[in-house]
């Protein structure tokens, strides 16, 4: 299929539009007399209106709370705002109250190349998520205490969270695919109290035994009083003995839990749980979220712009170390069935991801314009091999999708999809731009701006565009806006990291463009974080390995996107004197980054370089070298006056020259790629 940007791909049929949960919502509001005559106009009174708007979501959702909310806002400006004062809510009384309607209807499908696959009532999950949640109120935990997880993405780490949610704890979880010091990095900053862990994972076909990691963390976790260890890789698993106090996984789900249990309904702004998101500079950023933020968001985002419901199966491709699998899990709140599955995407056939969306009758896939890359390089069909009947809805997130990306879904998978993209972030837990179910798709654009949020792309000078690149920002407060990040006093690390151009107003650190239809593209990153495989990473945390190795004496990571999930990720690294960038060291490098980070902070390549360029003020200028490596002149990125050595820049001038695997990303099309808006 041939296609341009934007280019009409798709138009809702009438029925599918009306019977949105959208419509239904502006069904809803015209009774109380608020009319819209097109989406653009009730977005705009969203955000015009901001207080009447979520005011209204409180009610059309029947947000459960102790007491009434004294006003839907403060007026304190970002990042001050407080929602729903006064509020006393609880994040997992609502996702789990389909139980009492419906006991024995599926809540969670779930796929693990270590475990047969299965599935999880409403009803066995409300238990379990008691059961688990009066054992650890048992042992003293509660409110003020931190639960962190070292886990898979397993029904176990799905109940874990929800029962420390339930008793007003806060919860936090990595993958164990991180290396121990990784995580540690992390879980440290927020002093737990309990730790999960689990004996390894099992991924392409491969064992990978974690105890010894596992063991690791709890040492350099002073605060934890108890580990709760979970046998998944074999059942006769023993763990190493550590300082706090041990137990099963299976104690804590045999507990009885009394009939009169109780959630714990907590003030608006008590921290639900924390995500990671790391920057160029400093220890990962320690993002703490409420109850009442996170609560309002999800039900707006999942019910309007994904159109999930009580007839919803989703599936996403996630593991429990990015704020993607607080996003799928999320989805019970609006009484959707969710897929987990832990295992390689790829293996052990290519279409293991499309054979689960057919087991599993999903109605709902999120994907990557990776994934969909990989699928379309190895000419995979998938409606020629599986009942794909019961899909609906296709979400692209992660990274820039191309119009061939989009007519890859039309032409392999079904006619009439629903296939947008998404943007948003770890910061929101939730979209910025994304699907609107009563709107039109477009190839290679996402539908709109989601409803409640105030997002705009800006000059440099703080004027709006249209039809230009710009900066993509948030110009009002959000309720899922970081409440703040951890052990950050005066907040100044979090007005550094997004109040540091426009006083005031949220810049998310990505470049995007709105057109005059209200469609928007988002073009990449407009700072130095890295977004490899649609996850974001900080270059500070592989600095941080990178000076523990001998013979690496500087280095400088950068990241450069294509739209269709292609990106280019060298690593250059001045060695030691004495020292040479052979295949020795890259794959000393390779090793440790593997080990000590993550398979996804492995770069591309390893380049030897005579040296790496800073300021005069001893900045890292990460971004001049993207800007060059896309194509810019020197002179257009920096000013050599500026530099610590004014020739530092001119090997990766010449590089950007005469690399062949730069080609691709010289375009006027990506300019904004390389950092120019």
């Amino acid at each position: 299929m041939t296609v341009t940007e934007g280019e009409l791909l798709w138009t809702p049929r009438n029925e599918f539009a009306a019977a949105s949960n959208l419509a239904r919502y502006q069904t809803w509001l015209a009774g109380r007399g608020i009319r819209h005559d097109d989406y653009e106009a009730l977005r705009r009174w969203s955000v015009d209106d901001a207080d009447a708007f979520w005011g209204s979501l409180w009610d059309y959702f029947a947000i459960a709370s102790d007491r009434p909310y004294d006003r839907v806002r403060t007026a304190d400006p970002m990042p001050r705002t407080r929602w729903f004062p006064g509020a006393r809510v609880n994040y997992a009384e609502h996702m789990l109250r389909a139980a009492a309607t419906r006991p024995n209807d599926v809540a969670v499908r779930h796929r693990s190349e270590a475990r047969a696959a299965g599935a999880m009532t409403w009803g066995e999950l409300d238990a379990a998520v008691r059961a688990v949640a009066t054992a650890l109120r048992a042992r003293g935990i509660g409110p003020g205490d931190r639960v962190v997880a070292y886990l898979p993405n397993i029904v176990e780490t799905l109940v874990a969270m929800l029962a420390t949610t339930a008793i007003g704890a806060t919860w936090a979880s990595a993958a164990p695919e991180f290396g121990a010091r990784f995580v540690i990095e992390r879980f440290a900053q927020i002093a737990p109290s309990v730790l999960l862990v689990a004996d390894g994972y099992r991924f392409g076909g491969k064992a990978f035994d974690r105890r010894a990691e596992a063991e690791q963390i709890a040492a350099g976790l002073p605060t934890v009083r108890l580990v709760v260890t979970l046998p998944y890789l074999d059942a006769a698993a023993t763990f190493p003995a550590t300082d706090a106090a041990q137990v099963a996984w299976s104690a804590l789900v045999e507990t009885a839990a009394p009939a009169a249990f109780a959630y714990e309904r907590v003030d608006e702004n008590h921290p639900l749980w924390v995500l990671f998101s790391s920057g160029t500079t400093g220890l990962p950023k320690a993002i703490a979220h409420g109850h009442a933020g996170i609560l309002i968001e999800c039900y707006k985002n999942l019910g309007f712009h994904a159109n999930l419901g009580p007839a919803s199966t989703m599936f996403f491709y996630t593991t429990t170390g990015w704020m993607m699998w607080n996003a799928l899990v999320s989805a019970l709140l609006v009484g959707a069935t969710i897929v987990l599955y832990d295992g390689h995407p790829a293996a052990p056939s290519p279409d293991v991801l499309w054979e689960i969306i057919a087991a599993t009758k999903a109605t709902c896939m999120g994907a990557s314009p990776t994934f969909v890359k990989q699928m379309r390089d190895r000419g995979l069909v998938p409606r020629a091999h599986y009942d794909l009947g019961a899909l609906q809805s296709v979400f692209l997130s992660g990274s820039p999708s191309t119009p061939e990306t989009f007519a890859w879904f039309y032409e392999n998978v079904a006619s009439d999809l629903w296939v947008t993209s998404q943007s948003g972030g770890t910061e929101f837990c939730s979209g910025l731009v994304g699907g609107v179910p009563i709107l039109p798709v477009y190839a290679g654009e996402i539908q709109a701006r989601v409803l409640g949020i105030d997002v705009r792309v800006w000059s440099d000078g703080g004027d709006e565009l249209v039809e230009e690149i710009g900066e993509l920002v948030v110009a009002a407060p959000a309720p899922s806006m970081p409440l703040f990040l951890w052990n950050d006093a005066g907040d100044e690390r979090y007005r550094a990291t997004y109040f540091d151009r426009y006083p005031s107003v949220w810049r998310h650190g990505d470049f995007a463009k709105i057109n005059a239809r209200g469609g928007a593209y988002v073009y990449g990153r407009s700072d130095a974080t890295l977004n490899r495989y649609g996850v974001r990473i900080g270059s500070a945390e592989l600095y941080r390995a990178l000076d523990e190795l001998d013979g690496v004496a500087d280095a400088l990571i950068v990241c450069l996107e294509l739209p269709g999930g292609d990106f280019y990720m060298p690593l250059f690294v001045r060695a030691s004197a004495g020292v040479e960038v052979d295949d020795a060291l890259r794959r000393r490098i390779v090793a440790h980054l593997r080990e000590r980070c993550s398979p996804r902070h492995v770069p591309d390549e390893i380049l030897g370089v005579p040296s790496i360029p800073y300021t005069l003020s001893a900045k890292k200028m990460e971004i001049p070298v993207r800007r060059i490596l896309a194509g810019h002149d020197v002179a257009r990125v920096a000013d050599r006056e500026s530099l610590g050595d004014p020739t530092s820049l001119d090997w990766y001038a010449a590089f950007a020259r005469t690399a062949p695997q730069l080609a691709p990303f010289r375009s006027p099309q990506l300019a904004a790629n390389g950092g120019d808006s």
